[in-house]
């Protein structure tokens, strides 16, 4: 699949990778397909139609305002998130949209359809765009698939099996398919699994821009860490009025300073992974680790490491995001990252594995005691299932961000306890959550139809 660790990590916007920034990106890139066609300058409608879990939880999860965004030309990466609301606003209200953020188009309610309950061929999560001219006629239509993580294919694409859109390209250095190549390739050469991933990213860029790159997406997890715990406003926007407690809980740390508390250090990780989450649900900048719904899960393990380790270094965050990104492209190539297709486990147990194995990492782990905290960190998450209370990327979702950053973290610790030695590999892990997925229902893959969002009460 040719996948960088820095395709794990992308820079977007809340609240959800699959259904925010994947229709946003999706938007965008039917502009493009438009403009190859020569179609952009002679459309003068649009219609996009969601399906499947776009459908069902798309108004909680933002979905209709980020195709908005997207065929106005915006990216989940550089879009405004302080004037994104406003933006759409201003479209619903006109019934007209700066097409490409070039040409002024007719877009009214009609528009933008979300067809509940029907799914297209070939992943959850689908969407059809279509163009006409101001005759009537067609001038391009498409269909894409936003599979997890901000990626997007379009419908041939995904009939292979999920393919990027990949390119013949020349043989990848150090590569790896699985966890089993991964271990046996480091302990070869006689490196860390953080080492040998570093090396496999010089495919795509030289080592300085690697590094450059994991410490631009550090600054902007703690720049969400920060937005989450200083926000003033009390409440989450959606509906259900969901206060805001890391601000609060923040104040408190602060204000406690040091504790004789020996289980105070659970109460920053929970505060980081709340924060970041929070700031998810409002809309805010953050970074896919590897999705938006399993956001706070890294940046809190991570934070917790440089807020109380000594060996805290720029050295060590470059570590941690490179073999957090490893383990991710296991998730990714060999099952899914997508709650819409295998539940909540491909996003929050993904991102506890992740964030397991690369503290094990950092923390001076073998390469089979990280692939060992990797595995631990997705075992005890097999079967969890993605229900949304309302379609809002809140309720169960902040909240299990926490506790499973703490499992991480646990699991870092039982690995490095260990020789790294163990019975069930990652990659039997990965395979059994796979299969899980395909097993579970989908009234627990993010549609909103079962679980929690059917069974909750308001207290």
């Amino acid at each position: 699949m040719g996948l960088s660790v820095l395709d794990l990590f992308s820079i977007g916007i809340g609240p959800s990778s699959s259904h925010t920034v994947g229709p946003m990106r999706a938007a965008a890139r039917f502009l493009e397909d438009l403009k190859r066609r020569d179609g952009f300058e002679a459309t003068a409608r649009i219609q996009a139609e969601l399906f499947g879990s776009l459908a069902l939880t798309g108004r909680g999860h933002g979905s209709d305002k980020a195709t908005i965004l997207g065929l106005m030309g915006e990216l989940p990466e550089s879009v405004d998130v302080e004037r994104a609301d406003d933006l759409v606003a201003t479209v619903r209200q006109r019934e007209e949209l700066a097409l490409g953020g070039r040409r002024t188009i007719r877009f009214t309610a009609d528009d933008l359809t979300m067809h509940l309950g029907v799914f297209l061929p070939g992943h959850p999560n689908g969407m059809r765009f279509t163009a006409w001219d101001a005759e009537g006629r067609e001038l391009c239509r498409k269909d894409y698939f936003s599979i997890g993580g901000g990626f997007v294919v379009d419908e041939v694409a995904v009939s292979e099996d999920h393919a990027l859109d990949a390119k013949a390209e020349p043989a990848i250095p150090f590569d790896f398919t699985t966890g089993r190549e991964l271990v046996e390739q480091a302990e070869r050469h006689g490196l860390r699994i953080s080492e040998l991933v570093l090396r496999r990213e010089e495919h795509w860029r030289p080592e300085a821009e690697t590094r450059q790159a994991l410490l631009r997406v550090w600054q902007v997890m703690q720049e969400c860490v920060t937005a989450g715990c200083t926000s003033t406003r009390p409440t989450l926007p959606g509906g259900l009025n969901v206060p805001r407690r890391a601000p609060r809980l923040y104040q408190e740390l602060v204000a406690q300073g040091a504790s004789d508390d020996p289980l105070a250090g659970t109460d920053w990780i929970g505060l980081y992974a709340l924060a970041v989450n929070e700031e998810n649900a409002a809309g805010g900048r953050m970074v896919t680790a590897p999705t938006n719904g399993a956001a706070g899960i890294i940046p809190a393990v991570l934070h917790n490491f440089m807020q109380f380790s000594p060996r805290a270094s720029e050295q060590a965050v470059v570590d941690f995001l490179l073999t957090a990104g490893a383990i991710g492209i296991l998730f990714k190539s060999n099952a899914s990252i997508s709650g819409a297709e295998v539940g909540c486990q491909g996003e929050v147990g993904s991102a506890c594995s992740m964030a397991a194995g690369a503290l094990c990492d950092i923390l001076g782990g073998s390469p089979r005691q990280v692939e060992n905290a990797a595995e631990i960190g997705i075992e005890h998450n097999l079967g969890l299932t993605c229900d949304p209370v309302q379609g809002l990327v809140q309720i169960p979702c902040i909240e299990r961000n926490a506790i499973a950053a703490n499992k991480a973290v646990t699991a870092a610790r039982m690995a490095l306890r260990g020789d790294g030695g163990h019975l069930v590999s990652l990659d039997a892990a990965i395979l059994t959550m796979r299969t899980t997925g395909e097993d579970m229902k989908s009234e627990y893959k993010e549609t909103s139809t079962g679980g929690l969002a059917l069974n909750y009460t308001v207290c």
